[in-house]
């Protein structure tokens, strides 16, 4: 029977690439955060501002790009998935905020569409194939394209689309600056208060602008604002009520600025700078010339404390990345060193890959890094693990092969365990069935999805034999004890037998022969019954020759009736040598008289050597007659 601990451990567990891009991408870059290029330096109080307000158009020009679309693992993917999560982002999201997942999904397709090309050429080249001749038409790719090029077609027309509308909103603002430039040297001073609010409204109204033109716009609005307020002909009273409420505003904006200068988060308290900036520009008006420059002196210096509480910030963030850089690039070194050269087997590269899988995990455990520094050292990172992984998968794709003709033997091992399974010709079945379940055993691993198959198939088989055979057995036994306990009842019978002729000897030997023939455990009942048929035969008073020849027959007529090759062989061969010595010795005493030819013939050494060479004679006629007899035997 077969256990399952015969079974040796079946195939080889594929890994997975030691480097997970996608997997570094997000751990790496998206939860740390970016640090502005051009915090670089201190800054002059103009300049924070400056910085705030083009910072402010820049963001009113890409209010629609803010990505809310979550990043997936696109680097995991296989092409057929890259290709249904482009058409998806292109059917449920804008245009406009696609760029960083559409990027990625690039990457990745480009990546491992090159990776199969190289395959199929590669494939292509080792048919015999001319480099020039190789071509590759792949539906996925059309696919591809196809989509790429909707987007790309979606994005420039989002684009130019976009570009017509900054422009007419930087054509209305400059139509408002002029009908303002206009109310203030033609307006009627009844009306003249009212039409400007009016203008206010609509320049509010209007859309973002160009970034390059926002801050010299704005300043040319601003410019004439204040002139309109500087020259308003309506009663000094309506025109300080005017400027105190925009005091007021303004004022309760600089508290807001002051208020954020010690917020937790530096980069909301920025975020909100930003919209307050806006705020200042866009919503409220100008004051009277005597705090102009003390309120803005106020706002411009509370926006530089947030500015420069930032900048420290993200100095402090610098050097915190500097060192979770130096640490990733530590662990790269030590993978980079690492040496499989003396991995010869499955187990040696499971445990290479736990190190390396160790040395990974420590990488991603070092700290997480923004997309801009991460780039690089994700680079040297993947190229560090690119040998081992070669190495790695050199290793497999050979035991692949291996596997496979190792299934092919156990299959053909299967088929003739298959084969005899049911066979009655159990001396050579038992011998084969044993001879296939040492071979599988010497049989290396197979491919692990076909491993439990083959086992069960080839235990099945070998067990449903077996079970047959032990069956057979157990009924043989019981059939077996009842004979042997027979031949045991008749040798004790003919034990009491003192004194016999030669016809009851040979009847008495008769019988027992037919009885059968005694298992190997117990044969000694058979030299029992033969040595007391010897003693019978020794009663008889005939000639040493007759009696010796008879023995002989009991003999091997036992030794054949019960098949026993082995002793009649042995048998024979002891026989052979017996006469073989006879003939030599004669030969060498005949030898030997003649070196006395001279010598009468009743010399008394003459006598005794010819005495002995017919004794000789005498006893090798008894062994040849042996060996004639037994050379005549059918076995």
């Amino acid at each position: 029977m077969l256990d399952k601990q015969e079974q040796t451990n079946e195939g080889v567990d594929e890994t997975q690439e030691v480097t997970k891009s996608t997997e570094a991408n997000l751990n790496d870059s998206v939860e740390a955060e970016e640090i502005p290029s051009e915090d670089t330096e201190d800054e002059t109080t103009d300049q924070v501002v400056e910085k705030i307000d083009n910072q402010v158009a820049e963001d009113a020009e890409k209010s629609e790009e803010r990505n809310a679309i979550p990043m997936l693992a696109y680097e995991n993917m296989e092409l057929e998935e890259l290709v249904e999560q482009l058409k998806h982002l292109l059917k449920e999201y804008p245009v406009q905020q696609l760029k960083t997942n559409i990027d990625s999904i690039k990457n990745s397709f480009n990546a491992k569409f090159g990776a199969l090309l190289a395959e199929k050429k590669a494939a292509f080249l080792a048919e015999g194939g001319n480099s020039i001749d190789f071509q590759f038409s792949s539906p996925i790719k059309t696919a591809y394209n196809t989509l790429l090029s909707e987007y790309k077609n979606k994005r420039d027309a989002y684009y130019a689309a976009l570009e017509d509308r900054l422009s007419n909103n930087l054509e209305l603002r400059h139509q408002i600056i002029n009908e303002l430039k206009d109310l203030i040297e033609n307006a009627d001073p009844m009306t003249m208060h009212k039409s400007f609010l009016e203008l206010q409204n609509r320049w509010r109204e209007i859309g973002p602008v160009p970034r390059s033109k926002y801050n010299d716009t704005w300043r040319n609005y601003h410019h004439h604002v204040e002139r309109f307020y500087d020259l308003l002909h309506l009663s000094n009273d309506f025109r300080d009520l005017d400027f105190k409420h925009n005091l007021e505003e303004k004022l309760k904006l600089i508290a807001r600025v002051e208020s954020l200068i010690e917020h937790e988060d530096v980069n909301e308290a920025f975020k909100e700078l930003q919209e307050i900036h806006k705020t200042w520009k866009e919503d409220v008006g100008p004051v009277s010339k005597e705090h102009r420059e003390e309120v803005w002196q106020k706002f411009s210096d509370a926006s530089k404390k947030i500015h420069d509480r930032r900048h420290q910030y993200f100095r402090e963030l610098r050097s915190k990345y500097q060192e979770v850089i130096d640490k990733k690039n530590e662990i790269i070194a030590k993978i980079a060193a690492y040496d499989t050269s003396k991995n010869a087997k499955h187990s040696d590269w499971q445990k290479s890959i736990k190190e390396i899988e160790a040395l990974r995990e420590e990488y991603f455990n070092a700290g997480k890094l923004p997309y801009s520094k991460s780039e690089q050292v994700w680079v040297k990172f993947k190229d560090a693990t690119k040998k081992f992984n070669k190495a790695k998968n050199d290793f497999y794709k050979k035991e692949k092969s291996v596997q496979q003709e190792n299934l092919d033997k156990k299959y053909a091992l299967i088929e003739i365990a298959e084969s005899v399974k049911d066979s009655d010709d159990w001396e050579a079945t038992t011998n084969t069935v044993k001879k296939i379940q040492a071979e599988w055993k010497q049989i290396g691993h197979v491919p692990r999805k076909f491993s439990d198959d083959v086992w069960k198939k080839f235990k099945a088989a070998c067990n449903h034999y077996f079970d047959r055979f032990h069956n057979r057995q157990n009924d043989l036994n019981k059939e077996q004890q009842a004979f042997i306990d027979e031949k045991k009842a008749y040798l004790e019978e003919v034990k009491e037998i003192k004194t016999a002729t030669l016809d009851e000897i040979k009847e008495m030997t008769q019988k027992w022969r037919a009885l059968g023939d005694l298992p190997r455990s117990v044969r000694h009942l058979e030299s029992k019954f033969n040595k007391h048929m010897d003693s019978l035969l020794d009663g008889l008073g005939m000639d040493k020759e007759a009696i010796e020849l008879l023995k002989f027959k009991n003999l091997i007529d036992g030794y054949a009736a019960q098949s026993d090759v082995k002793k009649l062989n042995s048998e024979q061969l002891f026989v052979k040598k017996k006469v073989d010595e006879f003939q030599k010795e004669i030969q060498q005493l005949e030898n030997n008289l003649s070196f006395f030819s001279n010598a009468s013939e009743d010399n008394p050494m003459i006598v005794k050597v010819r005495k002995s060479i017919e004794g000789y004679k005498e006893d090798m006629k008894i062994w040849e007659s042996k060996l004639d007899m037994i050379r005549r035997l059918d076995y």
